[in-house]
């Protein structure tokens, strides 16, 4: 058995020749055909050197077949043709090989549509001409819907369509893809034992390529929300509002740990002494009244409603209606990169799930003053005479006007005779006659 002394690269004086000489050894040489084997080293030795195998055996045209016909129309007539057809062949296929590289690289190239992240392309690039099998991550080939394309050449670009692996974030296609470059220009440098220089096929080159989105796709998101006020009339206080997200468009963002990103809404609230007509453009006549803000909660998201408290209060009688937005330019850089940065969402005017009328606070009347009631005075001949009137009416004599002195007389005449009683001499006395 011969030693293999690898590969020869710089054996002949160009690569082409090398190129096609491992060409024709390659793919044709390894035979048990004797016609076959015959052609093929009739045309390696004319790619080798075409001047020598022409005239080698004194054949004086320039022409293979010819040469080969001189040859072997001695030597082996019955065959003579049959080689001459296929040497040529041969010979004419090995000078148009392609002078591949002994060693090759390439890589996936991944481009995405700007208008949408899920289409785009993947071109596949080599230093060689190749073909092979190439395999997406999170994306599908567009002509056939599988992941895997068998067939797929350098040089090419084919359509993709991406499979997001979880709503609401960013995700990178990525591919990876063997290769085989074709048969290098070059030789399997052999000598036998007896120190024959012989060439064999040198293998066609396989190598490996990957490549990947050069950014994250971003799924676009739209948040919306609707919005409730508790209720339609209130006495002068706070105003509140009930919030409830949504996503108008694409999936709600998530974090890395899975929870709902954080999306902010703000709102203008404005009074009219009238009761607005909804409408997309707030009219002149609407007073700013304060402003609200809510942000989601990551551990809730769009899933319940928000209790949104101002911190000032309605004092004003007439119709208050907030108009809520929200801004990509309010959002964290997480959630913007979704929304971007233009983007915005804005409430009409005057929707009626918005309305809080204060009224007028409830004033009691005062009540008015009762008015006194007059009796008026009985006649005269109606009023039963008093006792002291009847007394002046018999005796022409007040008997209140008379009462003290009479009873000062009285006493003093009760005076006089307890005076003349103690006088009078003890029963049984002398009485002394003056």
């Amino acid at each position: 058995m011969g030693t293999d002394l690898g590969l020869r690269m710089a054996w002949l004086d160009a690569p082409q020749q090398l190129a096609g000489i491992n060409l024709l050894v390659s793919t044709y040489g390894q035979t048990d055909d004797p016609v076959q084997a015959a052609a093929v080293a009739w045309a390696v030795k004319a790619i080798a050197n075409r001047e020598e195998t022409l005239h080698a055996f004194g054949y004086r045209g320039d022409s293979l077949a010819g040469a080969i016909h001189w040859t072997l129309s001695a030597l082996a007539p019955e065959h003579d043709r049959a080689v001459q057809e296929r040497s040529v062949a041969y010979y004419d296929e090995a000078v148009r090989a392609a002078q591949n590289a002994v060693t090759a690289s390439g890589s996936l190239t991944f481009s995405a549509d700007t208008a949408d992240h899920r289409a785009g392309t993947v071109r596949v690039d080599a230093t060689s001409a190749a073909t092979g099998t190439v395999t997406l991550a999170n994306a599908v080939f567009a002509t056939t819907g599988s992941p895997t394309l068998d067939g797929a050449a350098a040089g090419s670009t084919y359509a993709i369509r991406t499979v997001q692996p979880e709503p609401g974030r960013a995700y990178t296609v990525s591919g990876t893809g063997r290769l085989t470059a074709g048969l290098p220009a070059a030789v399997r440098h052999y000598t036998t034992p007896g120190g024959q220089q012989t060439a064999g096929p040198a293998p066609a080159v396989p190598f490996d390529i990957a490549g990947a989105d050069a950014a994250p796709r971003v799924p676009p998101f739209s948040p919306s929300i609707s919005t409730e006020v508790p209720a339609r009339e209130t006495a002068a206080g706070p105003y509140i509002d009930e919030v409830t997200f949504a996503a108008e468009e694409g999936s709600w963002p998530r974090a890395e740990n899975g929870s709902y990103l954080p999306v902010t809404a703000r709102a203008v609230v404005y009074r009219t002494d009238a009761e607005p007509v909804p409408a997309s453009e707030v009219p002149d006549d609407a007073t700013v009244v304060g402003t609200l803000q809510v942000t989601t909660d990551p551990a809730l998201g769009p899933t319940t409603a928000y209790t949104v408290t101002s911190p000032w209060a309605m004092t004003t009688p007439g119709f208050y209606t907030a108009v809520w937005s929200v801004s990509g330019a309010d959002q964290v850089a997480a959630v913007a990169a979704h929304t971007g940065p233009g983007f915005v969402w804005t409430e009409r005017f005057g929707e009626p799930s918005q309305l809080t009328v204060v009224t007028p606070p409830v004033v009691e009347p005062t009540p008015a003053p009762t008015p006194a009631v007059t009796t008026p005075a009985p006649a005269a001949a109606d009023v039963a005479p008093t006792p002291r009137a009847a007394a002046l009416a018999a005796t022409g004599i007040d008997i209140a006007a008379v009462r003290t002195p009479l009873a000062i007389a009285i006493g003093l005449v009760s005076v006089g005779v307890a005076i003349v009683a103690s006088r009078r001499p003890r029963f049984g006395a002398r009485l002394t006659i003056r």
